[in-house]
C-alpha cells in the first residue's frame, strides 16, 4: 500500500488497515468498469458516499457507527477492485471469502464489529441496490424501463428524494473523490466520537 503497510490478503490485520489507503483505492477504482458517460470515471468511493447517504434517508435515525459501516460497505475493493456482480458469482467461494477476510479486518480497524447485525446488512444491500439504479439511469445508458427490470423501482424514498440524490450523481476527478470520502469519514468518525464511540 501507498501507506507503506503491507497487507496479507490470505490473513488481513487491522493493523495493517489505513483509512488513507482505502480512500486512494476507492477513488480510483471505477463502478461499472469504467463503462459511464462524462470525462471521469464515477467511483467506489463516490458510490460509498451515496450508499450512506440514502441508508440515512432510508433511516433517518441511524446510529452513526452504522453509517460509517455502510460507508465502507465497499472498503475490500480499495485492495481486490469493484468486480461486477456476474464474475463475482462465477468466482463463487474463494472471492466471496477473501472478501469476508478484508471486511472484517477494515471494520476491527475502526472499532466496527466484525459481522453487522441483519438489519444493518439489510439497509445497506436496499440503499445499494437504490445507488445502482440511479447509477445505471444516469451515468450507464440505462432506460428507466430497463433499471426498472434489472433492480425494481427504488422503493421507500419519494421522487423528490431521488432527485436530489440524482445531483449527487456526478463523476468527480480522483483526487475530489478521494477528499469527498475522506471527509465523509471524518464527519462520521467526529459525531461517533461526540457519541461515545458509537
Amino acid at each position: 500500500m501507498l501507506s507503506g503497510r503491507r497487507l496479507n490478503l490470505l490473513d488481513p490485520s487491522p493493523l495493517d488497515v489505513e483509512l488513507s489507503d482505502i480512500a486512494h483505492g476507492l477513488a480510483r477504482v471505477a463502478r461499472w468498469n469504467g463503462q459511464t458517460i462524462g470525462d471521469h470515471a464515477f467511483s467506489v468511493a463516490q458510490h460509498c458516499v451515496l450508499v450512506e447517504e440514502i441508508a440515512l434517508m432510508l433511516k433517518p435515525d441511524l446510529d452513526v457507527q452504522w453509517r460509517m459501516a455502510i460507508l465502507l460497505h465497499d472498503a475490500p475493493e480499495y485492495v481486490i477492485g469493484d468486480m461486477i456482480s456476474p464474475f463475482k458469482n462465477v468466482m463463487g467461494g474463494t472471492y466471496k471469502a477473501v472478501e469476508e477476510r478484508l471486511h472484517h479486518a477494515i471494520h476491527r480497524a475502526f472499532d466496527l464489529p466484525a459481522d453487522l447485525p441483519v438489519s444493518i446488512t439489510k439497509l445497506a444491500k436496499k440503499a445499494d441496490i437504490i445507488s445502482a439504479y440511479l447509477e445505471a439511469t444516469h451515468l450507464a445508458g440505462f432506460s428507466k424501463e430497463e433499471a426498472d427490470k434489472i433492480f425494481g423501482k427504488p422503493a421507500k424514498v419519494s421522487t423528490e428524494q431521488l432527485e436530489v440524490l440524482a445531483q449527487s450523481i456526478k463523476p468527480l476527478p480522483t483526487k475530489d473523490a478521494q477528499v469527498q470520502f475522506l471527509a465523509r469519514f471524518a464527519e462520521l468518525d467526529q459525531a461517533r466520537k461526540a457519541n461515545g464511540g458509537r
